[in-house]
């Protein structure tokens, strides 16, 4: 259909909907029901299948088919069943564990999805943009992205952004006329909007022609690139690790099998025992397990109110320095209450409750009924204004817009101003949208005689300059120094109670067609008053702030407010020291980017700024060698958002844009879950070092017992199906329970991690080393023990051999829950680990002990006398080092009290 030809009104009645009501929801069900979701078909996802097959498409994998093949030709046949029976259960492991974490995704996804506002019934609400169907009337403003096919039926300044589709890098101005011309490009149908495209000015209101597949997005679907796959800083050096480690598996492998020959051991045993062991030295379950703790991970964020839509964020996060937090919403709850009004030169008091209270001027109770000035400054705040207030009988309001322009409507009601009430008296007639860079909104309104005026609303300096005149004492006088003097010490005096203020001001329109310019209309203006509100902290972000502070981490408050309101809420919060330091906007402009860098450490609040300013700090920050978190909500934050390390957007109030740009969404708004995010993030990448530690040093502790045994000419301690049955079954349980450990208790009292920090820093590599050795040592010396004690009953020294290496291991996963000592922690904290070790301990105990399984796996059932040497033995590597360090940390302790006292 040519949409862009006909009228607004041909199009209502074509598509059977009704610009003033929209659809009803049984309507828009039906709809849906028969046209199916407005969303872009994906590319088929894989077949559970097809997953369940790609965990065979390994390096390691077609090294045990080898071994699998191998045995089945020297006749071992019992052996080639059994390690393919653990490749199968390898293979299930690894599918739960990928479509879990698929699942996570898509849930992630879901949470990230846009939002379109709709009138549904008369009523506007905020709905998914896949739920959306032909025939529903939708509002977009600055910072949307259009969530399906439209044809505009009002435009206000809107421009669109639509290089997706035309090519075109310059937005598309949009206006609501029919255009007459047949076949005209996308880009000619300036009456249209298209799914995928962004607003980046002014607003409208437009009917949905098409959606999904249907839509001119739907059409070129096909050309959409899918989403990438990001791999976090973290994943590819383990990745690198993990090739690392196959090179060297390699080399292991020959010398063992040489060594072995040599020693006079069979060479077709020799080369399964080289496999087994290839197998013991790569720790293949690590990919697995660290994208599975990225994933769960990330479900706890987003129960924390934190969305990550960028992974590396993730470890990004546990090396943050700075957070830099807007004021409005996000350090304070966002939920304004006019509490004073100032005109004519006297400030007003407004009333909690207009029927248990009244208006004081300047202390004393008034009726304002003669209050002309006053009245007028109510009544045009009402008139100039986005928001909604749409009260039910009986029912809570339902509050829709910005919290500013609500307050503003709050308290024109409590004067009983509203804007029905005003609807019959005036017409809006132009509407030109709050622009950050002019830092105001005008309307033109019209009254039933047909006189024009347009009233205008924005920060009070801004708006002071743009004024000649002012009312004052209920008459319109030429501005005067004596009148600006006034006004700014009203400023002042309301900006010490940290209240943000909002100008009000007025100018009559005498031609006969109003300019359709912004900067035509927005001067000679005549000021009216000030409407001074509050927007208390947020009570559990003073609490947040002080344990980003003890974590080394700097809060920096940015906000478009007032230096003095700004400084007053500040304070309130612990947020700026006795040193620290206000800057404000024109400050900052003055500056250079190189005297900015030579300030920023001692700045702590940034007052008056525009969205550009942000980019300016972000860039200084880093320069210090900060990592930089930056929070945004609307279209002109977003290129601060991009540069920052980790750019926060707001989920409540944040544009579709902002989203976009950041790697983390708040779906509260609120800093504590800034602080939270950080935790997590910190949490998270703990937790995968400690399953490298884990797995790395069962991993060592396997290959030395090996090589031990070979150097000192000792017989096999451990058989190929025992070294398979350790490294992809027994491991795997504690190695997954680790990654959903709980933080440390000083997880957020360390500093920031260094970006440039190696996976084993910290002394990791050490830790592994050390474990691993001593894993190695106890097994060896149990199987020699057992070995020494008859030497005919080979089988039950290996037995012993494979019961100390899985206990040694572990045990040990509990010591990889601190980075200090196995004391340090509850064992019984993390239940999921307690419920693993468990698992493992049955599965162990069920290949020593079930009869059928004893041949399998040459295994043969332990006496008691056997099972204390075995658990004297695998606790050695454990305690002995966790004893030492306990140790150490006492001195420690005593030394810095001698110290201290």
């Amino acid at each position: 259909m040519d949409w862009y030809k006909q009228t607004a009104q041909a199009v209502e009645e074509q598509l059977d909907s009704d610009r003033h009501k929209g659809l009803t929801q049984e309507e828009s069900q039906r709809r849906l029901k028969a046209n199916g979701f407005n969303e872009l078909k994906e590319q088929d996802k894989p077949s559970a299948l097809s997953i369940f097959l790609s965990q065979f498409k390994d390096f390691m994998i077609y090294v045990l088919f080898a071994a699998i093949l191998l045995s089945a030709f020297l006749g071992e046949y019992l052996d080639a069943v059994a390690i393919f029976l653990i490749v199968i259960m390898n293979g299930i492991l690894g599918y739960i564990q990928e479509q879990r974490a698929e699942k996570s995704l898509d849930a992630l996804r879901e949470l990230s999805a846009p939002h379109s506002l709709v009138l549904r019934e008369g009523k506007w609400m905020n709905i998914p943009a896949k739920e959306l169907v032909v025939g529903d009337i939708v509002k977009v403003e600055s910072g949307d992205r259009i969530g399906a096919d439209l044809r505009f039926f009002s435009a206000s300044n809107l421009h669109v952004e639509e290089s997706a589709l035309t090519g075109e890098s310059v937005p598309s101005q949009k206006q609501s006329e029919p255009i007459h011309g047949d076949d005209l490009p996308l880009g000619d149908q300036s009456n249209r909007g298209f799914m995928g495209t962004m607003v980046t000015q002014g607003t409208g209101v437009g009917i949905v022609t098409e959606t999904g597949m249907d839509t001119e997005m739907g059409k070129i679907a096909g050309l959409i690139q899918s989403a990438e796959k990001l791999s976090t800083p973290l994943q590819m050096k383990l990745e690198q690790l993990g090739r690392t480690l196959i090179y060297l598996s390699i080399g292991l492998t020959v010398l063992v099998v040489l060594l072995g020959v040599y020693r006079g051991h069979e060479l077709t045993h020799m080369i399964l025992s080289g496999v087994s062991l290839a197998v013991a030295a790569i720790p293949e379950g690590l990919p697995a397990i660290v994208t599975i703790a990225l994933a769960l991970g990330v479900q706890k964020m987003i129960r924390r109110h934190a969305i990550v839509r960028k992974l590396p964020a993730v470890e990004t996060l546990g090396s943050a320095t700075v957070i830099c937090s807007d004021k409005t919403g996000t350090l304070t709850q966002n939920k304004m209450t006019v509490t004073h009004l100032w005109t004519d030169g006297k400030t007003w008091d407004v009333p909690e409750d207009p029927k248990v209270d009244r208006f004081k001027k300047d202390g004393r109770p008034m009726h304002i009924e003669n209050e002309t000035t006053l009245k007028q400054l109510l009544e045009y705040a009402v008139l100039c204004n986005d928001a909604v207030i749409d009260q039910e009988d009986g029912d809570k309001p339902t509050q829709l817009g910005d919290p500013t322009e609500i307050a503003l409507l709050e308290s024109g009601k409590k004067a009983g101003i509203t804007k029905q009430g005003l609807s019959p008296s005036y017409k809006i007639v132009q509407t030109f949208p709050f622009d950050s860079s002019r830092k105001m909104m005008s309307v033109i309104v019209e009254k039933p005689s047909g006189e024009q005026f347009a009233v205008v609303k924005g920060a009070p300096d801004v708006l002071l300059s743009r004024c000649d005149y002012i009312m004052w004492n209920g008459t319109r006088e030429l501005k005067r120094s004596k009148h600006t003097n006034a006004i700014e010490e009203a400023i002042d005096q309301l900006g010490r109670k940290a209240l943000r203020n909002i100008a009000v001001a007025y100018k009559p329109i005498y031609q006969s067609k109003p300019s359709s310019e912004a900067d035509q209309v927005e001067k000679g203006l005549t000021f009216v008053g000030l409407q001074g509100m509050i927007d208390p902290p947020r009570p559990e972000v003073k609490k947040a702030i002080a344990e980003c502070r003890e974590a080394g981490i700097k809060t920096v408050m940015i906000t478009g407010d007032h230096a003095v309101t700004a400084s007053a809420i500040a304070r309130q919060l612990d947020l700026l020291p006795a040193h620290g330091k206000v800057m404000d906007g024109a400050a900052l402009s003055a500056l250079t980017e190189d005297e900015l860098v030579n300030q920023v450490e001692d700045i702590y609040v940034y007052a008056r700024v525009s969205p550009e300013h942000k980019l300016k700090i972000v860039k200084a920050l880093q320069k210090k060698g900060h990592v930089v978190a930056m929070t945004g909500d609307g279209v002109n934050d977003a290129p601060a958002i991009k540069s920052a390390n980790i750019g926060i957007a707001m989920g409540n109030t944040g544009t579709d844009v902002a989203k976009e740009a950041a790697a983390l969404v708040l779906s509260d708004d609120n800093f504590s879950s800034i602080k939270a995010a950080v935790e997590e993030g910190r949490n998270i990448y703990e937790n995968i070092r400690k399953f490298i530690r884990y797995l790395l040093a069962s991993n060592v502790g396997e290959i030395l017992v090996m090589l031990i045994a070979m150097m000192l000419a000792l017989p096999l301690p451990l058989l190929p199906i025992q070294i398979l049955w350790v490294n992809l079954v027994t491991d795997g349980l504690p190695a997954m329970a680790l990654g959903v450990d709980q933080a440390e208790d000083n997880v957020m009292k360390r500093g920031p991690r260094p970006t440039n920090e190696g996976v084993f820093a910290r002394g990791l590599g050490w830790k592994i080393i050390s474990r691993g050795f001593l894993i190695g040592v106890a097994t060896t010396a149990a199987f020699w023990i057992t070995l020494n004690g008859d030497p005919d009953d080979l089988l039950k020294a290996q037995s012993v051999a494979f019961v100390t290496l899985v206990m040694a291991q572990l045990i040990h996963v509990f010591d990889c829950r601190s980075e200090r000592s196995i004391f340090d922690r509850n064992p019984f904290e993390n239940r999921y680990l307690v419920l693993a070790v468990f698992s493992s301990i049955l599965l162990m105990l069920v290949v020593m002990y079930v009869p059928v399984l004893q041949p399998v796996f040459h295994t043969v059932p332990l006496t008691v006398r056997d099972w204390l040497l075995v658990l004297g033995l695998a606790a050695i590597p454990t305690f002995l080092l966790s004893g030492n360090q306990l140790f150490k940390k006492d001195k420690r302790t005593t030394a810095s009290r001698v110290s201290s006292h």
